[in-house]
């Protein structure tokens, strides 16, 4: 990998590297843009097969997190930070550790939980440094919110491709059944929706199947199902060369981060199948508009209005993917750089007056 050229062809504003010795910590902050306001972003924790693994997550990672503020609204830039560790080593001290490293960013990077972080864990960073969301969970958690979201955007998904207000005796294919897509389940069974499911947890599908009645399917079998929406809720890249031509779901909408392995050519791909791509940026946005809340006073009601509108933007995007001809994923990139660049003309407009 050329470092700054990849830093730089991405847009990235800065790219912090952290490392210390007393205790042992590595990680990465990286901060994409700030034109609409201080990077918003959460920390994982995750033992990455390399250096250049955890920097290519952390960009990724931190650009959608741009593009997620902009079509939620939200006054906030993007931001991401990976801590290169095994959960088993998480201490207290490491903790602390890296929220000294958040401190010497001034209030630049906001950062809150992500994978194998909790929020003990977020209160502990927050003893080095004030700049943490999440860790109050005044509204109980991203997770309920977050599915919250999901379940509109698929509401809108079938509104555009199928033609209805309803989901009731739908299939959908749930894949990943931690908090989110644990709660999405619940919100799908309820509106009529047959579940299959499938995580490699088995409790979790044992639970889920007795909860809301679900179907359990083998890992390798979710993509190939004869369903009307396939969910991505776990792990990203899973959109790729060798998963898209088994999907025969005429929907993708999934709360997973960075689903499609390769943006432009697996985009393209989908549209070509004729398959409705949610952009994982967009549907998965309740849980940043959450704790944004959370950070400047949070009213349930101002939230939970923001968190409906997901529903009014992916039906703007998808019109604009057909109106332009182009696939839904460079749509929602399109929508979210024209509402960066006319905050930044603000700002220079502000600046020369």
């Amino acid at each position: 990998m050329n470092l700054f050229e990849t830093v730089g062809q991405m847009g990235h504003e800065q790219v912090l590297f952290c490392h210390g010795k007393d205790p042992d910590i590595k990680a990465i902050i990286a901060i994409h843009d700030t034109s609409l306001g201080p990077a918003m972003g959460a920390t994982r924790l995750l033992p990455y097969v390399s250096d250049e693994a955890a920097l290519k997550d952390a960009l990724r990672l931190s650009r959608g997190m741009t593009y997620k503020a902009a079509c939620a609204n939200i006054p906030v830039g993007g931001g991401k930070a990976v801590i290169i560790a095994h959960p088993d080593n998480k201490t207290d001290d490491l903790l602390r550790a890296y929220g000294r490293f958040v401190e010497t960013l001034n209030g630049r990077f906001i950062t809150g939980q992500d994978m194998n972080l909790t929020p003990q864990d977020i209160r502990k960073i927050g003893k080095e440094t004030a700049h943490v969301v999440g860790v109050e969970e005044k509204s109980g958690g991203p997770a309920p919110v977050t599915a919250l979201g999901v379940f509109l955007g698929i509401k809108a998904a079938v509104e555009f491709r199928l033609h209805s207000q309803s989901l009731d005796g739908l299939k959908v294919a749930v894949q990943g059944l931690g908090n989110v897509g644990k709660n999405l389940c619940q919100h799908l069974h309820e509106h009529g929706v047959k579940l299959f499911v499938t995580d490699i947890s088995q409790e979790k599908i044992e639970e889920v199947k007795r909860l809301y009645g679900a179907t359990a399917v083998e890992p390798d079998d979710i993509y190939s199902l004869d369903v009307d929406i396939f969910s991505p809720c776990a792990l990203g890249g899973i959109l790729n060369s060798e998963t898209i031509p088994r999907i025969q779901a005429p929907i993708i909408a999934g709360p997973a981060n960075n689903q499609l392995g390769q943006e432009e050519i697996h985009g393209q791909m989908l549209a070509a199948k004729g398959i409705l791509y949610c952009p994982d940026y967009v549907i998965n946005a309740g849980g940043l508009i959450n704790v944004y809340n959370e950070m400047i006073g949070y009213n349930e009601e101002k939230a939970f209005k923001q968190v409906h509108n997901i529903y009014n933007t992916l039906l703007e995007i998808f019109e604009i993917s057909e109106k332009e001809e182009i696939t839904t994923n460079e749509a929602a990139k399109r929508l979210a750089e024209k509402r960066i660049m006319n905050a930044r003309n603000l700002k220079f407009m502000a600046i020369a007056s």
